[in-house]
């Protein structure tokens, strides 16, 4: 991978710039929508530092841009749809960003896979990270952009950035048995919390985003920070040369990272961003 040897890599110091990955939901947003003002404060004085703070999330572009205004982020990358897409923050721009990166895949075959198993469940193909086709209208607080109720056949059609798939009043556990039984292997996949599955296109995840975001930016390997509490975070926190994982995170995604912090309710992502905060450096600002 063209990775300097460990011994001309410079420490982790504050004359050095990190690029430090942060996931929206359930890390740095409530599950309620609430980002605290402690969370808020901390993300602005780790950027403050010789820090990229980017964003790294399963949202789609519209899902994700009034985060990044919330925190204050205009400028830098940002990763969406699971790392289907990445954009470049400009509020030069008309649309405030442009996408520097996008994968795609052929959804039918696994769509076909699914309906198989699960007739009764929702589809939403996601098109250039931006908008929706659809089986039916999704709840707006589930999918955030234009939403095109379409028939199966114009769902398989074409490429996808993502899909998603819901069944409501399935318990997670169920798509976990899915996924094992019949796999996916054109895909990558991420299970959510309720009964909720992301296709991305095969060997994409938030951590193949980043990487080339790092390569992008000439961060070093060892400069990299991750927080999340998914299992779409996973890959994430194992690329990561420093992780954290939130408090209320499955098993399998603390085993994941190298630390455990408190729950997002707790603010659990604040004092580990502090400790990436130079106070000298801050001071000077």
């Amino acid at each position: 991978m063209g990775v300097e040897p460990e011994q001309m890599r410079p420490p982790l110091t504050p004359e050095h710039w990190r690029l430090v990955a942060l996931d929206i939901d359930g890390t740095v947003m409530s599950w309620g929508g609430d980002v605290s003002e402690s969370v808020r404060e901390a993300i602005t004085q780790v950027r403050m530092c010789r820090n990229h703070v980017v964003l790294a999330t399963g949202r789609n572009i519209p899902a994700m841009l009034p985060v990044a205004e919330r925190l204050g982020i205009r400028r830098g990358y940002a990763v969406c749809s699971n790392g289907a897409v990445t954009i470049k923050l400009n509020p030069g721009l008309p649309q405030g960003y442009e996408i520097v990166e996008k994968a795609t895949f052929q959804p039918g075959a696994a769509l076909e896979i699914v309906r198989d198993e699960l007739p009764d469940v929702h589809y939403a193909v996601e098109d250039s990270g931006v908008s929706f086709r659809v089986s039916e209208k999704f709840p707006m607080d589930e999918l955030i952009g234009d939403q095109r109720v379409s028939t199966f056949e114009e769902l398989s059609s074409g490429e996808a950035t993502r899909v998603v798939i819901r069944a409501p009043g399935r318990d997670v556990r169920h798509f976990d048995s899915l996924i094992r039984r019949i796999g996916l292997s054109d895909v990558t996949y991420a299970v959510g919390y309720t009964a909720w599955l992301d296709l991305t296109p095969p060997g994409v995840s938030k951590a193949t985003a980043l990487e080339a975001v790092r390569r992008r930016l000439g961060v070093y390997p060892d400069h990299t920070v991750a927080f999340g509490d998914g299992n779409n975070d996973i890959d994430m926190l194992t690329w990561a040369a420093n992780s954290t994982a939130m408090g209320d995170a499955p098993d399998v995604v603390k085993a994941a990272a190298d630390a455990v912090t408190g729950t997002v309710t707790e603010d659990g992502l604040v004092d580990p961003l502090r400790s990436l905060v130079d106070p000298e450096r801050l001071a000077m600002q």
